[in-house]
């Protein structure tokens, strides 16, 4: 039969794949070059390629496995059709006469892992992905060579079946587990139930989604790295059970979880049941498990370091043998006792914020463990143009060439919020596809024709300007992207708009000014073009929050001589800076609000758990969560910068605190604005849609931006 089909085959001239979910994901995303494609599998030599051939007039990619496959897709798409897909926008026009290999051209990889996601995404990103959501991710992941991807939604599952067999009632597993929007947190034992409950209609769904994700990321050739158990239990444990806990204590004003002492009998039996429900919901070929005991802060009181951390992959190994622990080398984790008895086979560490840090290098590769070099990007999801591109070349390149190379095993993205500097995101995850160092200027070339569709001068000598200033490797420490001083809670001597963040722009912003306007320059021919709106919406974005720098300077100034005049002018100037920005933001709906809450109100099925969602999102991205003032760190974490919220939150509160001014130097007693309870106020009030539509066309918002 096998040998008819064949036979079939050849006389018909249909195409035979080797590799179906890569076809199929050419049908969804690039149907116009599917069928004029073939997929053959070929044997490896020892690392995972590809190869680009012409045959008959056709394209053939000839690949190891299936996502090396995925990976020549891009290729050809990349460098061949000037073709791309981004989280934001994408450009697969049909292209209409292919330009086939004269020659074969193969690409290989010696990285053996090409890692994605941070938990932190889960919530600041895809809290209310649908399966549609997760399907364009997972092509997305496949299609830029990621084959290890956390997976950390459906989680609540296996908790609630776990404490269920340790006899708690579902009104305590209710107060255990996060709501929608805050489960990152709760996985790495920072809070417990805030933004709960979850319906078990959610509970139910996200489960399913994760059993429907595991499917496609098989046929996609991407394996997933799920939470595993370093010891989590509820902060009330030991008062029920008398087991011995290590009590973490708080995070911020959050109640944190405990830790189960992983070197007790007890933590055995529990690790064994949380792994059986793993195993019952999700399956028994998991090889990679995260966690991350005392995680930022955590307490190791008593605590043998050494001891507890063999405690926890043996109970990894014994119910899933061979399997990864993936540990977040992030500020001093993993610390180094924990790691000193492990059995460093099974052992892969991420470091996490390789765009400030090397603690690979500092560490001696982690005491001689494998590690991968990652970036995070952004923090909270905040806005901003950011990415120290060089830098992350050099760093990739020289820590697979040093004296550490031996324990480097590839590369990662772990942003705190994906939607945002795609740039980024392609090139970390390209560079274990190319053998010698990259040098960025020359490889933004092939970067922006695939961005925008076809070559144009205006658009790369925007883009190599931005590698000198926004994009440069050169300007020091920095965690995320420099902030906007119109989203900071209103103040003098402001440094900051998040607790962490800071305002300064490292960079020659007249020199960055000189590359917008050559980005505008090419309006008239790319206004169709989505990924071009997109990004000049940004970069217009950026300007503006460089400019408010300029007038909040002038208004502290104003202030401080005591000129009414000169404040009443610069106040005004100010606010018009939300307007202006708001107007901008309303031109798409990546950068509305509305787009946000819509996606957070069909996430439930239920008006409760509608209201219960929308709530959640509007909790984190403006208070965060704390209730407690004296414990007020997380507001605006991760603040945006979107339509609708500019005016109705940012403005707003501005205003309030100009009010408050003017009250004073007019010698009326008024109360100081406590924005502490006004956010949560705001948030409280506002659990509806706020929709705030263009009211000008592109072109005219952009001359107002760049007069």
């Amino acid at each position: 039969m096998i040998g008819l089909c064949l036979a079939v085959s050849m006389l018909t001239g249909c195409r035979h794949d080797d590799f179906p979910g890569v076809r199929a994901l050419m049908e969804r995303r690039a149907p116009w070059l599917a069928e004029q494609t073939e997929l053959r599998r070929t044997a490896s030599d020892g690392e995972e390629a590809f190869t680009l051939r012409s045959e008959d007039d056709r394209l053939v990619i000839e690949a190891t496995t299936a996502n090396a496959a995925a990976v020549g897709v891009r290729w050809y798409l990349k460098y061949y059709c000037d073709r791309s897909m981004s989280h934001r926008g994408d450009m697969l026009a049909p292209v209409e006469r292919l330009t086939l290999p004269q020659t074969p051209v193969r690409i290989a990889t010696k990285a053996e892992y090409r890692y994605a996601l941070n938990y932190c995404t889960y919530n600041y990103t895809m809290s209310f992905y649908t399966w549609e959501d997760w399907e364009r991710e997972l092509d997305w992941m496949a299609l830029n060579g990621v084959n290890l991807m956390l997976v950390a939604n459906g989680s609540e599952a296996v908790w609630q079946r776990t404490l269920r067999r340790l006899g708690y009632t579902e009104e305590e597993i209710a107060k255990f587990i996060c709501g929608p929007a805050y489960n990152a947190w709760w996985l790495m034992g920072n809070i417990e139930g805030w933004g709960g409950p979850m319906p078990q209609s959610q509970i139910d769904e996200r489960a399913a989604t994760v059993r429907k994700m595991l499917a496609r990321m098989r046929e996609l050739g991407i394996e997933p790295l799920m939470p595993g158990f370093y010891g989590m239990v509820p902060s009330d444990y030991e008062r029920r059970t008398g087991d011995h806990v290590v009590e973490q204590g708080k995070w911020g004003a959050f109640t944190r979880p405990d830790i189960l002492d992983p070197t007790t009998r007890d933590f055995k039996r529990v690790a064994a049941i949380f792994y059986e429900e793993t195993r019952a919901l999700y399956g028994d070929d998991i090889r990679f498990f995260s966690g991350d005991p005392f995680h930022e802060g955590g307490s190791v009181a008593g605590v043998d370091l050494g001891e507890a951390g063999r405690a926890i992959q043996d109970a990894m190994q014994e119910h899933f043998p061979g399997s990864v622990w993936v540990l977040q080398g992030w500020q001093d984790n993993p610390k180094p006792g924990l790691l000193e008895r492990l059995d460093k086979r099974y052992v892969l560490v991420q470091e996490l914020f390789g765009e400030n840090t090397a603690n690979w290098e500092a560490r001696d590769g982690y005491e001689g463990t494998p590690f991968i070099w990652a970036t995070v990007t952004n923090f909270g999801e905040r806005p901003g143009i950011n990415g120290k591109l060089q830098r992350f070349a050099d760093e990739v390149h020289r820590a697979s060439t040093g004296a550490q190379a031996d324990w480097m095993k590839g590369v990662g993205i772990l942003p705190e919020g994906i939607d945002n500097n795609p740039v980024v995101y392609e090139l970390v995850l390209e560079l274990p596809w190319h053998t010698d160092r990259v040098e960025v200027s020359e490889w933004l070339e092939n970067y922006v024709r695939a961005r925008y569709g076809r070559a144009d001068e205006r658009l790369l000598g925007a883009w190599r300007i931005f590698l000198e200033t926004v994009h440069s490797s050169d300007i020091g420490y920095q965690e995320g992207a420099p902030e906007n001083i119109l989203c900071a809670r209103p103040g003098f001597g402001l440094r900051s708009v998040s607790s962490w963040g800071r305002l300064a722009k490292k960079y020659d912003r007249e020199r960055f000014a000189e590359g917008v306007r050559l980005m505008a320059s090419a309006l008239p021919d790319f206004a169709d073009t989505e990924t071009y709106r997109i990004d000049l919406i940004d970069l217009l974005r950026q300007t503006l929050a460089n400019r408010a720098d300029d007038v909040y300077a002038d208004l502290t100034a104003a202030a401080e001589r005591k000129d009414r005049k000169a404040f009443e002018c610069a106040a005004a100037k100010f606010l018009s800076l939300h307007d202006l920005e708001n107007e901008l933001l309303a031109q798409d709906p990546e950068f509305r609000i509305d787009t946000y809450q819509r996606r957070a109100i069909a996430s439930g099925r239920t008006p409760e758990e509608k209201d219960n969602n929308l709530h959640n999102a509007m909790m984190l991205i403006t208070y965060w969560g704390e209730n407690d003032p004296t414990e007020d760190y997380l507001h605006d974490y991760a603040y945006k910068e979107w339509s609708g919220l500019m005016t109705s939150y940012y403005k707003a509160r501005w205003e309030l605190w100009f009010d408050y001014l003017r009250a004073c130097a007019d010698g009326v007693p008024t109360e100081e604005p406590h924005f502490f309870f006004w956010e949560r106020e705001w948030a409280e009030n506002n659990r509806k849609l706020i929709t705030s539509l263009p009211e000008t066309t592109f072109e005219e918002i952009v001359a107002r931006v760049l007069p």
